[in-house]
């Protein structure tokens, strides 16, 4: 059996949180040592991937690293630079901005991992398409990555949807939500807080049907719009993946990782049947 290492990205530049998003701390403790931590115990080795500006920088200095050998921008150089170092091993790659992980959704990926795939992800729980960057990437993956970016194209998201990747369902709503911005950390804070939202949710057609009433009002611990969404599906049975719908907010057509405030205004939109 291959080795499996563990990698937290920790290269970004955090440009749209306005500050580093691996020192934000959630439980306590930066966001990059949080990570780590979890990840660590469940792998045979652990790095944290950086820039080279920023291998010296008093965050991540104490952790062991791999600097960025590829010159490519995203995630893709920390990704194909753990794969230069130690070429033998398959990786499950990490993001570090992910507060909300828990450790039962890193063990269901490790007992998946047979080696017997490209990949190893989760289904999003936004649109259904592999999470690239909590997933176990083996090296024929990252060798195919490494053609995809010589061929002008970095995202990784793209090589699992093209490769022959296992991907599950999430285990915990939310672990794998990203935290890109001050408005997401508020929400995610309130809700590692126990701040519970209470807002108003809106149904059309079928959906009104299986819910029993056009709108409720609704209390929730989920600070985004995805995690609300996979709340109600479950309690009300909604045959509706997240993809297939649309969402307004407010009046406004919204993402599903829009965050969420007490008031809001919340509507479903099924997808339009019929000749």
């Amino acid at each position: 059996m291959r080795p499996l290492y563990g990698l937290v990205l920790a290269g970004g530049v955090s440009s749209r949180m306005g500050q580093d998003k691996a020192a934000l701390t959630y439980h306590g403790e930066p966001q990059l040592r949080n990570a780590f931590d979890v990840l660590s115990p469940l792998v045979e080795r652990c790095f944290i991937s950086v820039r080279p500006a920023q291998k010296d920088e008093p965050l991540r200095a104490g952790f062991p690293q791999i600097v960025d050998a590829v010159d490519v921008d995203g995630p893709a150089a920390g990704l194909l630079s753990a794969h230069q170092a130690y070429p033998e091993a398959a990786w499950l790659v990490l993001a570090c901005d992910l507060p909300l992980l828990d450790r039962v959704t890193l063990e269901t990926l490790i007992g998946a991992c047979q080696h017997q795939h490209t990949a190893v992800a989760y289904r999003s729980e936004h649109d259904g398409l592999p999470e690239p960057l909590c997933a176990i990437w083996e090296p024929t993956a990252l060798e195919a990555l490494a053609r995809q970016v010589a061929g002008g194209r970095n995202c990784p998201r793209k090589l699992l949807i093209n490769s022959d990747t296992l991907l599950l369902s999430p285990q915990t709503q939310g672990a794998l939500d990203n935290i890109n911005t001050p408005e997401e950390r508020e929400s995610v804070t309130r809700r590692l807080g126990g701040q519970m939202i209470r807002l108003e949710v809106e149904y059309f057609a079928q959906m009104r049907e299986l819910a029993g009433q056009k709108t409720e009002t609704v209390e929730t611990a989920f600070g985004t719009v995805g995690p609300l969404y996979e709340q109600l599906k479950e309690k009300y049975g909604f045959p509706f993946e997240a993809s297939r719908l649309r969402v307004a907010l407010n009046g406004d057509f919204a993402s599903w990782t829009q965050p969420l405030m007490t008031g809001d205004h919340v509507v479903f939109i099924p997808p339009v049947t019929g000749g």
